[in-house]
Order: C-alpha cells, then structure tokens, then sequence
C-alpha cells in the first residue's frame, strides 16, 4: 500500500508556511491542541503520514535542480510562461520568484509536521515508536536539506513547531549548524530503521544511509561519506536494474534499484490554485510535450526541455540516452504523432518523466500523473562512493570499480584511469547516469563548476537562491539576504 494515497485531514491547518492559499492565517484548528492527539500510535502513524505528504511538492525542487543546470532549458509555451521558471534558467531570479518561495514555505511545512511529531514524542509510548521518530527524524533531515541546498542558512528549529509569531524571534542558522543536525537526525533513523518497512515508499535505514552519504558529500566529508556509502553497498539490500530502460515506467515502481521513492497516485485531482495538494506528480505533466496526440505519451506543457548539449555527450553505445531522452521529431515521425513547438523548443524531452498513457487522468490530467520520484537510486549510491574514493584520495582502484559497475550496465567499457581524469569520468558519468532527476546544479556547485558549465552564473552569488523577500518581510525585516541579491 502507498502510504501517501491515504487521504488525511489532521490538525494541519494549524501548522504556518503550509497553506494552500495565503488565507491560512485565518484559519482556527479545532484540532491543534495536542491533549486531543497523540494519544495512540494510530495518532502518531496519521501525524506521519502527513509529514510524508509534503514530498509530493519536491518535484518543483526536481524540476529547477535540471533548468538551472546546463542539462535543460525552462521551455512552456513563451518566454513568459511562469516567469520564475525562466528568470532561474537565465540566472537573473530575484527575491521575488513565486517557484522560491513555494519551495521555502513547502519545505519548512514539511519541517514543521515532522516536528510536530517530534515536540510530542514522549507523550505516548508504544512498541514501534522508535521506527515511527526514526522516519520522522529522517523527513526532517530530508526538508532541511532542500532548503540548505537552495537558500544556505536558514532558520533551524528542532522538537517544536515554528508557528506564527515565532519569525520575530528566530534567526537564519548557518548552515554548518544545520548540517550537523542533518547528521543527527540522519544517524538516529540509520540506528532505529530496518531495511524492510510496513509500506512501500517508507523511509528505511538504506534510505538514511544514502542520504546522510549524499549530506557528507556536499559537505566534502569524503571519508564519512565513503564509509556510510559502503556500508550501504555491502549490505546487498539494493541491487541495478538489470534493463535501464524499465527503471523509470509506472510498472516498475519501488524497484530493487530504489533506495527511496516518492510515492505519487492519479487518484486524487488537484488544480492550479494548489499545486502541492495533488497527489500526482506535477513535474510530469510540466515535462510531457505540448498538444501531443499519438501513442504511448500523453501531453503537457514542454517545460524542462534538454538541451543538445547533453544529448551530444552520450556516447553512441549508451543505452541510457535512449530512455533519458525522448527526440520527438523522430518519435513523431516513426509514429505517427503529432505535437506542437513551444518556447525554446530544442526538439528533446525528458522521457523519464513525461507522462504515459494509461493514468486515470483524475483531475486535471497534467497534474496528477502517476509517476514516482525515484529521489535516491544506487546508481546514485554507487557514483556518489566512487567520488569519495577519488577525491578524497581514498583510492582509485574502488572508484574505479564502482564507477565502472554503473557503466558496464550502461552497455559502456571499463575506465582505468585514475586521479583528476578518473574524477571528470565520474563527473561525466553522473550526469548522463543522472540526467533528468534533478542533481545537476548542485552538483555543479557543490564541486565548483558552475561557474565554468551555467551561462550567466555568478561566482558568490548563485550558488544559492535569495530568501524570499516576503519571508525576510515576515520576520520583521532582520534577515539579511543572500549576497548578491
């Protein structure tokens, strides 16, 4: 059973930054008194499911990761469609961006339902409590992490809701502080998760591994990274998809490659005037290619297009490309299809996520499409290890052989190279690995390359999105912004 299909209405009006609508200071909770809640692991099961749900809205996180990366350009219908989207693939965003700030008042609504949990977690006790604080230490770490990718410092609260008033006297944390207690909460649900869960698309103690070796990593922890990465490898609790091209269809979900899963259902419609309320995956129908009509693909509105240079870097026995990237004219063309060109129309989509044939289309079809985020897959797990072995001078020979696993499935030959070119063939390989899931700017900037591979960015500037202005209003104005902005 997919967690996130249940539909619950929980005391969450009473939690700020997760409003549908700017009305939600407006709104009274009947249900906001704890005495009335957290009486039962029942309680504490639908309080996590609810922090679970937010997840859903990473896929706008997903989205920008690619267009503000080289991989992709924005796209949709002109140059003014949904002008946040194509100020970020320009480089030229302001505090003032809509997709920013959804992506700060979303991820700090998740923040704040995992620690409404967390504020009552000695209230009741019960046997699997330390599974159900271990998930919810787990999504914690998960939102703050978006946010420290996207904006750097920001406020840190931990055991309690962040509630309104409180921006008055809560502070930006640097993120260091922030990292560390990433850590924490990362190494608590490693000790009191298994690698088995009561549903699919729960996190797990793989889940906690990889994320905390993806947390190392941007933190160039290189030897904590490639020690929790290891243990995650030798524990044999994941291995490749045999066929790539299986990996990312609906029918393939939750697959033996998926250390954790987003969980999205067209059985729930949503609309524009709540985007984080569908239960689908909004990306999808944001990717899929404007007026389609023919087999196999449904359409959508031809964001997130990529570019020609990330086709050309595919070598031409990859079997990768072919499910990363979808040529429509030469679709169309051996089809029968027909579509129509939107903006900055490069002839390419994201096959991986656009949407097929065959949902329920509940809803507005381009909103609730089926298709989950595989948000951490060993592919991942394996390239993430074989960059801490190189440039942490942990030793060529294993970040050779991981890189060189992830490769051999990809229909490529071995590298046997080592130092600087071993790590630019792993950089290569990650991203064609990679392409389409949302990795790539913060990869780039993570390693120091952005500046090099992004047109338009700037050194000391774009390595992180500007708090939104009306955050920085809300807290009584003593937030600096980033630099720069």
């Amino acid at each position: 059973m997919k967690i996130y299909k249940i539909y619950i209405l929980l005391f969450l009006a009473a939690l700020v930054f997760n409003a549908c609508s700017e009305d939600y200071l407006e709104i009274e909770s009947e249900d906001a008194n704890s005495e009335n809640f957290f009486n039962s692991q029942a309680d504490y099961e639908n309080a996590l499911v609810a922090a679970y749900d937010l997840l859903q809205s990473t896929y706008l996180n997903v989205m920008l990761g690619e267009i503000a990366s080289d991989n992709t350009l924005a796209g949709g219908e002109s140059a003014t469609d949904t002008p946040g989207i194509q100020q970020i693939d320009d480089m030229i965003h302001t505090p003032v961006n809509d997709q920013l700030s959804d992506i700060w008042r979303w991820m700090f609504a998740g923040v704040n339902r995992a620690n409404y949990i967390l504020e009552f977690q000695d209230k009741t006790d019960f046997p699997d409590k330390p599974r159900v604080l271990g998930e919810a230490r787990f999504l914690r770490a998960y939102y703050y992490f978006e946010l420290v990718k996207f904006f750097g410092d920001v406020p840190l609260v931990v055991d309690q809701r962040l509630l309104f008033g409180d921006q008055f006297a809560v502070d930006r944390t640097p993120k260091e502080e922030v990292y560390a207690q990433i850590e924490l909460d990362l190494q608590y649900a490693i000790d009191n998760l298994e690698y088995s869960t009561p549903d699919v698309g729960r996190a797990t103690k793989g889940s906690a591994q990889a994320l905390l070796g993806k947390v190392y990593l941007f933190q160039q922890k290189y030897g904590d990274a490639a020690d929790v990465l290891d243990d995650l490898i030798l524990s044999n609790q994941y291995s490749l998809v045999e066929d790539y091209s299986t990996i990312f269809e609906n029918d393939n979900e939750n697959n033996s490659e998926s250390v954790f899963e987003i969980q999205y259902s067209d059985l729930e419609g949503a609309g524009f005037g709540c985007l984080q309320c569908s239960e689908g995956n909004v990306a999808v129908g944001f990717n899929g290619i404007r007026s389609y009509d023919g087999p196999l693909f449904e359409s959508g509105f031809s964001f997130n297009v990529p570019t020609q240079e990330v086709v050309d870097l595919f070598e031409s026995e990859d079997i990768r490309k072919e499910t990363a990237i979808l040529d429509i004219d030469a679709f169309a063309a051996a089809n029968g299809a027909t579509f129509s060109v939107g903006f900055e129309h490069t002839g390419y989509y994201n096959r991986k996520y656009i949407a097929r044939k065959g949902d329920l289309n509940t809803g507005d079809a381009n909103l609730t499409n089926p298709n989950n985020y595989r948000a951490i897959r060993l592919a991942d797990v394996y390239l993430m290890a074989a960059e801490a072995y190189n440039i942490g001078n942990l030793g060529d020979g294993t970040a050779r052989e991981y890189l060189n696993i992830v490769r051999r499935r990809a229909n490529l030959d071995d590298v046997d190279l080592s130092g600087t070119a071993l790590r630019d063939a792993i950089f290569k390989d990650r991203r064609l690995e990679l392409v389409g899931e949302g990795h790539h700017f913060f990869d780039l900037v993570r390693t120091g390359r952005a500046a090099n591979e992004i047109d338009g960015f700037v050194p000391g500037k774009h390595e992180v999105f500007p708090v939104p202005l009306e955050e920085i209003l809300l807290a009584g104005n003593r937030w600096e912004q980033n630099p720069n902005y």
